[in-house]
C-alpha cells in the first residue's frame, strides 16, 4: 500500500470530535465534530492546495522578490510564488515533522529551521494540537536556539466551513481595517472598514464578495482574544478565535485556488503575526533573541 504524500496521520479524539494532523508541515488535515467539518481539509490521498491547514513559518503570506534586510545584512529567499516573484508563507510547509508528544487527543510536533540561504538563523518549532470540551486549540511555538536575533513571523491557514457556499455564509469580524493589496498580494495602504463592503463588524452574508485581505484593528475580548463567526441558514455555526500574538487575520474566499470545485466553499481565516511584507516593512515583525521563545495560539469550537 503506497504511503499518504503527507506522511503519518496523527488522529485525535475527544467526545464527538476528531481531527487529523499530518506528519508533513504539522498541517491540520480534518478536524470534524459530531461528523460535521468545521475545518474544509483534504483527503489523505492528496496534497494541500491553497495552504490548506499548514503552518506557516517562520514568515506568513508574502515577501517581495525574497529579498529583505535585518541586521544589516541583505538576504535573498527562493521564489515560491514564481508567477507574482514572491517568497510565499515561510519554510516548513513541505519538510517532515518529528512527533514529540501524543495522547488521545493531542499531539505536538517539531521541527528545526536550519540556518540555509536566504534565512540564516537557526529557530525550533514546536506545533500542538488539543482536543478538549472547548473544541480545538492549537499553539504555535518557536525559539530561537541560534547566536544571533532572527526576525520571525508564523501563521496558520485553515479553510472554516459551516456547510454552506461563502456566499450564503453569515460572517462576524470584529476589525476596523483591513490592508490593500496591490497585485502582488503585498499591502501598500491601510484603509477603514466603515462604509465599505468589507465591514463585517456586524453579522451579514458575505454575498458574491471577493476578500483575500488581511484585517487588522482588532476588536477583542477581556481575554485578549479576537472571535470570528460564521453561520449558515440553519443555525449551524462556529468560533474562531485568536490570542494577542496574532496582529492580523487574513480572510480569503478560494476565488483563485486551483481546483474551481473548491472556490468559495469554505472561508479561510489566517491567524497571522505580521502581515505580508513584513520582512521589508518591519510591521509587527518579531526579532527573536538568541535564546528567545514565541508563542501563537488559536482555536475553534463549533454549535
Amino acid at each position: 500500500m503506497a504511503s499518504s504524500p503527507t506522511g503519518t496521520q496523527h488522529e485525535l479524539t475527544h467526545a464527538d470530535q476528531v481531527a487529523v494532523v499530518t506528519e508533513m508541515g504539522a498541517t491540520l488535515r480534518t478536524y470534524e465534530v459530531g461528523g460535521r467539518p468545521v475545518i474544509a481539509g483534504f483527503p489523505a490521498t492528496h496534497r494541500p492546495d491553497g495552504g490548506r491547514g499548514q503552518v506557516l513559518a517562520p514568515w506568513p503570506n508574502r515577501i517581495r522578490d525574497g529579498r529583505y534586510s535585518f541586521g544589516g545584512e541583505e538576504h535573498q529567499l527562493g521564489l515560491t510564488e514564481v508567477p507574482k516573484r514572491n517568497a510565499i508563507h515561510g519554510l516548513v510547509r513541505w519538510t517532515g515533522w518529528q512527533l514529540a508528544e501524543r495522547g488521545a487527543d493531542r499531539v505536538s510536533l517539531t521541527t528545526t529551521v536550519w540556518p540555509q540561504t536566504g534565512y540564516p538563523f537557526l529557530v525550533r518549532l514546536r506545533a500542538t494540537y488539543r482536543l478538549g470540551d472547548g473544541g480545538l486549540d492549537v499553539a504555535l511555538h518557536a525559539r530561537n536556539d541560534g547566536d544571533r536575533a532572527a526576525p520571525y513571523g508564523v501563521g496558520h491557514h485553515p479553510y472554516l466551513t459551516v456547510g454552506t457556499a461563502v456566499d450564503a455564509a453569515v460572517l462576524t469580524l470584529p476589525a476596523g481595517q483591513r490592508l490593500v493589496a496591490d497585485d502582488r498580494g503585498i499591502p501598500v495602504a491601510a484603509e477603514a472598514v466603515a462604509g465599505t463592503a468589507y465591514d463585517f463588524r456586524t453579522s451579514r452574508t458575505i454575498g458574491d464578495l471577493v476578500i483575500d485581505d488581511a484585517y487588522v484593528g482588532l476588536g477583542r475580548g477581556s481575554d485578549g482574544r479576537v472571535r470570528v463567526t460564521l453561520e449558515n441558514s440553519s443555525g449551524h455555526g462556529l468560533e474562531m478565535w485568536a490570542d494577542e500574538a496574532a496582529s492580523c487575520l487574513q480572510v480569503f474566499t478560494g476565488d483563485t485556488l486551483p481546483d474551481p470545485a473548491l472556490r468559495r466553499q469554505s472561508l479561510a481565516v489566517e491567524p497571522m503575526s505580521c502581515p505580508a511584507g513584513a520582512f521589508d516593512t518591519g510591521a509587527d515583525l518579531v526579532t527573536l533573541q538568541p535564546g528567545a521563545e514565541h508563542e501563537l495560539r488559536w482555536g475553534v469550537h463549533s454549535w
